[in-house]
């Protein structure tokens, strides 16, 4: 599902693993068989970033604690309406700390954290990457994607329409939110906004 973030036509990444524990990787590389870029797996996570290329803008600030509490995993889980195992879920910046709460109670989905605080680590449920320009994913794979406080960027919403599959929700850590083209809002209020992918 991963792709090479630079401007060319999407292709398999390949792997060459280092260290393995389980089936994560916690150290290699990943190599693009089109720009011949590597992108180094380290403590298990996907370092896109590339210094040959600015840095992606930095996420935005979180909102202040006065917006109210952050949704728990069960409001998550209502919104994203997803039934069933299968599939990835996309976690951009603070929302990959749902990522344990929703994977106990949506067993069979993996969760792919992007650019997620330092504190969070790659779980058997949760892959990791990080500095790309965007996200580092195919288009149309995700069966959801959630876009924390500090993700609510026109970039991360239209990255998020990219990655979405068809009829699939975006989910937004924010209520005031501009649609990006392509997502229907179905629902706005108490700091979250819902759409789907058209």
């Amino acid at each position: 599902m991963l792709r090479c973030p630079a401007a060319h036509e999407d292709s398999f990444l390949v792997l060459s693993t280092g260290e393995l524990v389980g089936r994560m990787v916690r150290s290699g590389i990943l190599g693009c068989p089109v720009c011949h870029r590597e992108y180094p797996i380290t403590k298990g996570v996907v370092q896109f970033s590339d210094p040959g290329r600015p840095a992606p803008p930095p996420l935005a600030a979180p909102p202040a604690p006065a917006r109210g509490p952050r949704p728990d995993a069960q409001t998550l889980q209502a919104l994203l309406d997803l039934s069933g195992p299968g599939g990835y879920v996309v976690l951009v910046g603070a929302a990959a700390t749902h990522a344990a709460g929703l994977a106990e109670l949506m067993g069979g989905i993996h969760f792919v954290g992007v650019d997620a605080p330092p504190d969070i680590v790659e779980q058997p449920v949760l892959s990791l990457v990080a500095g790309a320009p965007g996200i580092p994913l195919r288009s149309a794979m995700a069966r959801s994607v959630v876009l924390g406080p500090d993700a609510r960027t026109t970039m991360w919403l239209a990255e998020a329409q990219r990655v979405l599959l068809r009829g699939r929700r975006l989910v937004v850590e924010d209520a005031a939110v501009t649609p990006p083209a392509g997502v229907t809002q179905l629902a706005a209020g108490q700091g979250l906004w819902v759409g789907e992918k058209r």
